[in-house]
């Protein structure tokens, strides 16, 4: 976050004699409360200041970095998820392969009837069966698919910072975003698919971050 050089002059001012009240502050720089006005709500916003009823403004203590990660960890993902690219658990390779161009995505979900996860087929999973000189006209993704319950998930309400954390672990380029929805067959817990979250989505996160529109 690129401060202006009156909003430079307003920490210091708060980081020297805080707390100290927006009027204060206003004597200070010989300017109206008025004029301060869209500086102050714009450090309080960020988490540089504080205020508190009828004491006044102080400084957080908060460095740019913290501040940022405090915000990756209050941006939940159902906030930034985008719509799922799905495909059945029965299709081809062929069918993935050409459902992954048309889509422009990395990363297809195979799901069952009722929409639940069943696995995960990524572009280097397709790439490796269609250099290995079989008929993927006929091969099921099945056979290629990561299959529940080895497949990373997120849930909406998780924070973007963890859904960030578990791709960059398990170096997956994006994550199904799911629901918990009942048992299945054999008393598994059924996981619904209602969304992904990628490194697109995270990477423009941080451009509007670095915006400030969130």
């Amino acid at each position: 976050m690129q401060l202006t050089k009156r909003q430079e002059q307003i920490l210091d001012i708060v980081k020297n004699a805080g707390p100290i009240t927006g009027e204060q502050i206003a004597e200070r720089l010989n300017l109206t409360r008025a004029t301060l006005r869209p500086d102050m709500a714009i450090l309080t916003m960020s988490g540089m200041l504080e205020a508190r009823p009828r004491v006044g403004y102080f400084y957080s203590g908060k460095k740019p970095g913290r501040m940022l990660a405090d915000k990756l960890h209050r941006v939940l993902v159902g906030e930034i998820k985008s719509v799922p690219v799905v495909v059945p658990e029965k299709c081809t390779v062929y069918d993935a392969v050409v459902t992954l161009f048309i889509e422009d995505v990395g990363t297809l979900f195979a799901v069952r009837d009722g929409g639940y996860l069943e696995g995960v087929i990524s572009r280097k999973d397709l790439l490796k069966i269609t250099l290995g000189g079989q008929d993927i006209q006929k091969l099921p993704v099945g056979v290629i698919m990561t299959r529940m319950p080895n497949v990373v998930y997120i849930e909406p309400e998780d924070s973007v910072w963890e859904a960030a954390r578990r791709m960059i672990s398990h170096e997956v380029d994006a994550l199904p975003v799911v629901r918990p929805s009942g048992k299945g067959n054999g008393g598994t817990q059924n996981f619904e698919v209602v969304g992904r979250i990628s490194k697109t989505n995270i990477t423009r996160l941080f451009v509007e971050l670095g915006e400030g529109n969130i």
